[in-house]
């Protein structure tokens, strides 16, 4: 009796450590952030205002003097990144416009200019017919052709992207480095795309240009997280914010793996309440309303998804949050039709693999299940590695009686719980 009493509690004791040691290691300390949280004073914002207000006052001294259009787009560019402002980038966008003709559409920096704030509002095609300008332009060719590959893979254009970074091949120059781990994330070559930022950010140091610095850390945070290096990932978070503790972006991806990782919700949402001081973008609202889904308040989850809908209900967003609408009017009753609409756009705009993936999603949804399985099988399978394309194209198998295609991509998904974040895990499990 005693030898049986024995092992049920070895058992016991190896069930117990066993649990313990598949739980998740607490990554973040919030000791290490919170300064950036209570950050009183924005040097970026203030600076970027005073800019504006300088550049303003220049121009209505002397109004013949357009150059000054740029300098006032550079400005509101920046008081939109940090602030949220969608005000601001149509003021970019305005006073680059004006910049353009009064030079006949005929100075490639300006044309780069008005692409890359085209680029801001998702309007990729009209980017795509400025940046050919600039590029029959000829002046400062280098940089047109960097920003040809950034429209080119926005567009799934891939033998363009191809084409352009073998002009600018050079693996010492920092625009191109960052470009090509772009581009190798895309192909689903990981380590290659973070070994490229870590050799970008080498350069950056190098320059000591402290906004060069801090992006590469948050770009190299993502991918870290991507490929499940979640330590790192919050340490390079970090290390942006010692640079710039406004730094909004870096502060969300902490959130998000004290939210993902952690299942920490309540610290994630203190943290997001933080950051909504700083910037109104209206994403903050949709990832409170899938934390609050995750906490079981279906109530606060409405009320966030209607703070998001009405901020984005401003027409001056145009494209730029289509993915989003797509996939929230999709689970809606009343609007499943409008997401197939809007994909149809996105294919019609911007043909990639996730725009595709958004339209077969909006007609599964809409119960058109072989209508979705055609697109998947034409423009989605075999053709990203995206987990959010992945889960789609998983349901969507599934609801064709594809069972083992479907389950094949199971063992994938598990292992992206973190990026998809943990409301799926229980719906990746019953696939």
């Amino acid at each position: 009796m005693k030898y049986i009493q024995l092992i049920l509690i070895f058992v016991t004791f190896s069930i117990t450590i066993s649990c313990k040691t598949s739980q998740t290691k607490q990554i973040t300390n919030p000791e290490e952030y919170k300064a950036y949280l209570e950050v009183d004073k924005n040097m970026d914002l203030d600076n970027a205002n005073k800019e504006l207000n300088f550049w303003s006052n220049k121009l209505a001294k002397t109004p013949n003097q357009y150059p000054y259009y740029s300098k006032i787009a550079s400005a509101n560019s920046q008081l939109f990144k940090l602030t949220g402002n969608i005000n601001q980038l149509k003021k970019a966008e305005e006073s680059l416009l004006v910049a353009n003709q009064k030079t006949n559409f005929n100075n490639a920096g300006y044309l780069r200019g008005l692409a890359r704030n085209y680029v801001s509002q998702h309007l990729f095609q009209e980017a795509l017919e400025l940046l050919l300008k600039a590029e029959k332009n000829g002046e400062n060719l280098t940089q047109t052709h960097f920003m040809l590959v950034d429209v080119y893979l926005e567009l799934g254009d891939y033998d363009k992207v191809d084409q352009y970074l073998s002009e600018v091949k050079n693996l010492n120059n920092f625009d191109y480095l960052i470009r090509l781990s772009k581009y190798n994330d895309h192909l689903g070559n990981l380590d290659n795309a973070i070994k490229y930022l870590e050799s970008s950010l080498k350069i950056a140091k190098s320059t000591k240009n402290e906004t060069l610095i801090q992006w590469n850390y948050t770009n190299l945070a993502d991918y870290y997280g991507h490929s499940g290096r979640i330590e790192d990932s919050y340490k390079a978070y970090l290390n942006a914010l010692a640079i710039n503790p406004n730094n909004c972006y870096a502060k969300k991806g902490i959130a998000w793996i004290v939210y993902s990782y952690e299942r920490n919700p309540e610290e994630a949402l203190r943290i997001l309440d933080a950051i909504q001081k700083e910037n109104t973008s209206p994403d903050y609202f949709l990832l409170k309303s899938e934390i609050a889904d995750f906490m079981g308040n279906i109530a606060e989850k409405e009320r966030q998804t209607k703070k998001y809908l009405a901020s984005v209900s401003d027409d001056k967003y145009g494209a730029m949050y289509a993915k989003y609408n797509v996939i929230l009017f999709a689970d809606n009753a009343d609007k499943k039709k409008e997401a197939i609409e809007i994909a149809q756009q996105e294919v019609l705009e911007r043909p990639t693999t996730q725009s595709y993936d958004l339209l077969a999603w909006a007609y599964y949804k809409n119960g058109e299940s072989k209508k979705a399985l055609e697109i998947s099988e034409n423009f989605v399978i075999g053709k990203t590695f995206e987990p959010e394309a992945l889960l789609h194209t998983a349901h969507i198998l599934k609801q064709n009686d594809k069972i083992l295609e479907a389950r094949k991509l199971k063992k994938e998904l598990l292992e992206s719980v973190y990026e998809l974040g943990p409301l799926t895990e229980n719906e990746i499990k019953n696939i």
